[in-house]
This record gives structure tokens, sequence and C-alpha cells, in this order.
């Protein structure tokens, strides 16, 4: 995107330095990482970055109208709903494409995004390390608003960790050693020494919950929630006699596990804005467009892109059997515009929010990017192909 930065990082890239550099990011956490890490860093302009940052502060704007909560509380399943609501979420996210608008112009657009937390562990090491080996120029930055990566660390603490002893919070997941993620649950508990605890771990008394930390009895009470109950409810059979998560236990949540279906692909039919592609609700379409396949069809309730349906008929239309749990969202054309050794990537970025206590805003942080070569963003769907996967995007400031 900025042509003459991609033009002397690709001279001064080398295999050898890429090997170098993966290997140093894998040695602080042997075999942890369990994605593609992309050659590449991507480099933004200023005026890319303001667009970007001017949808993300329309949205939050949205979420902050007080009528908000009641508008989203119908995509909150009954059975799922959490409570002791804290009002508000800890953790933001914005996942925007890099598009080509219809007069070829290159801009950002909303794909998705979510009040649950991401890899912000892990965009703190990657980057440090990343800069061990490439050149990064002074006047581009990972962080925002002036923030490094020490203070984002302190942030970090401060909305995880809060005034509550560090012992008695936990990083809560299902089987988290097997996750595909787990290097962001290594981080973090390294950066704010935290324990990470199974569900399977967890044991109750009355009102309160507890794990086992070399032979002591750990009372918890504060939990950084990275269980998805898509994912709970799949592997309920398979887990044995544990405290179900959603009844009225004594502990803080971080963030509120209903702000997950709150801030999701729900929310995106309420949003209008030019960088923000038209999306229905399947139910509530009353006629279906005639291009239809310039539609994508994605479930509400899922995660990591499965059951996206990208080249829609009628046929999968019609085999939907809960059109209340499923979106319409018109597609966008991401732009080949990261040039590479062979055929250019395609590129999106997920920005990251902080919501610290007693802000009146979340405040924007950090990035991830992931480079694509495929019709979709995603590691599944770039196997065997080189310059795609995991990265970071470095804004001009």
């Amino acid at each position: 995107m900025v042509s003459d930065l991609r033009q002397s990082y690709n001279s001064a890239f080398s295999r050898e330095k890429y090997q170098a550099f993966l290997n140093d990011l894998n040695g602080g956490y042997p075999g942890a990482i369990d994605f593609r890490i992309s050659e590449t860093p991507v480099f933004i302009p200023a005026g890319f970055g303001r667009q970007i940052r001017e949808v993300c502060e329309h949205i939050i704007d949205i979420i902050l109208d007080p009528d908000f909560k009641a508008h989203s509380q119908a995509s909150i399943p009954p059975s799922d709903e959490v409570p002791n609501d804290n009002g508000y979420p800890h953790f933001l996210t914005f996942d925007f494409g890099i598009c080509q608008g219809d007069d070829g112009a290159v801009e950002p657009r909303l794909i998705e995004m979510q009040g649950f937390p991401t890899l912000y562990g892990f965009q703190a090491y990657y980057p440090e390390t990343l800069e061990r080996h490439f050149e990064i120029p002074v006047n581009y930055s990972n962080y925002f608003n002036g923030i490094t990566k020490d203070s984002y660390v302190k942030i970090l603490r401060d909305v995880i960790i809060g005034d509550c002893d560090p012992e008695q919070v936990i990083i809560l997941e299902i089987r988290p050693h097997r996750q595909k993620t787990r290097i962001d649950f290594y981080c973090t508990s390294t950066y704010l020494g935290i324990d990470i605890v199974c569900l399977t771990e967890l044991t109750s008394e009355g009102r309160n919950l507890f794990h086992m930390k070399d032979g002591r009895k750990i009372l918890v009470k504060r939990i950084y929630n990275r269980v998805i109950f898509d994912e709970l409810h799949a592997q309920k059979e398979t887990l044995g006699d544990v405290p179900d998560i959603r009844l009225d236990w004594d502990v803080e949540w971080v963030t509120h596990p209903n702000w997950f279906y709150r801030i999701s692909k729900y929310t995106l039919p309420y949003i209008r804005h030019p960088f923000v592609p038209e999306t229905y609700f399947l139910n509530e379409v009353k006629q279906l467009p005639d291009d239809l396949g310039q539609f994508v069809l994605k479930p509400l309730f899922s995660f990591a892109g499965q059951g996206v349906v990208i080249d829609v008929t009628m046929a999968d239309i019609d085999a939907v059997k809960d059109p209340e749990h499923w979106i319409l969202q018109r597609k966008v054309r991401y732009a080949d515009i990261i040039e590479t050794p062979d055929t250019a990537a395609k590129v999106e970025i997920r920005m990251m929010y902080l919501w610290e206590a007693g802000k009146p805003r979340p405040t924007l942080v950090t990035n991830l990017a992931r480079l694509s070569k495929g019709k979709m963003i995603g590691v599944r769907y770039n196997k065997d192909k080189e310059w795609v996967g995991a990265s970071v995007a470095y804004f001009e400031k």
C-alpha cells in the first residue's frame, strides 16, 4: 500500500532472514504456534488509517447509544444468557478488508466485529520479534494513540487483572493447550502472571469457583474468558461433570460472555456507513436480491469463518432451516494489494480496542493482519501458499 516501503522491504527480504525470524518467534514457546506466519507485515498510509479509524469510532458511537443494549438483547440465546453483565465489553475488534470500490479506489470495508478477545498477548510478542529481524520505519507503528509495547502491556494488565490478586485471575478455555490460538494464552500468561485453566479443571462450592495450583485450592475471582459457547455446546458430552459457567457465579467476567453475541454479525444490519457493506437478516428479506451471487451467507453464531457460503444460490437459501440465525451480506472485492514474489496478496486488518474501567470509550491499542491468496481470509483457506498468514499492520503516524 506504500509502494516505496513495499519495494524496499521486498528487496531486502531473504528466505534466510525469514527463517531466522521464525526460529526466534518459535523459540520463546516451542511448538505453540499452530498457524502460518506471513513473510511480511503490511504498511498503511496515514489517510487510509484515518478512514479505518473513523468507521470504528462510528460503530462505537452506535454501541454507546443508550438503546443499544435493548436492541441487541435478542442476539443472546436465552439458554446462553449469563447473569451479572457489567454493562460494557472490555474487548472490541473490527475486521476490515482492504478492498476496491466501484470506482477502483482502494478503501476499507468492514467484514465482521466482535465483543470478544483476540490475540491480544501474541500481538505484543510477535511485532517485537519481527522488528529484531526486519527494518520498520520509525514513523510507522503497530500501536496507536502513543502507546508503546510497555504501556500496552500495562493497559492489558489493568483491563484483565484490575485490582484483583493475580493469583485469583485465570485465563479460561476448553482444553486450552490444544487450541490453535494457544500461543496467545502462553504470551498473556507470561506478560500478566496469571494461570491458564481448562474448564474441566474448575470446581465449585456454593457460588464460588476454584482450581488447583501446586496442591492448593485457589478461589477464582476474575475470569479472562476465552470460551466460545458454540464450542462448549459441541464438546459438552466429552467434558464430564464441569460447572455450568452460564450460572450465577461470584466472579467478574473479562469480558462478559453476553457481549460475544451483542457485538457480532448480529449488529451489522443496523450499521449504515459507506464502508460497511449492506447486510440483512435472512428472515427479514422480503424479496431476494436479483444479484444473489453478489452476497455471502453467514451464520450468526459461528466462529473463524465456519459455515460461510461464498457463492450463494437459491439452493443454499432453501437449505436454511433457521433464517433468523443467518445474514446476507453484500460481497466486497478484496484488492490484490500486497506485491509478493509471485501473485499479489489480499489483506484483512483487525483493529483491536481495550475498554479500561471508568473510561467513557474504549481505546484503540493495536492490530493484527492476515494475508490471503484464496477466496477467504484465514490460514485454513491458504494451504500450500507463501506470503500469506498471520501478520501485523504498521500504520503511518
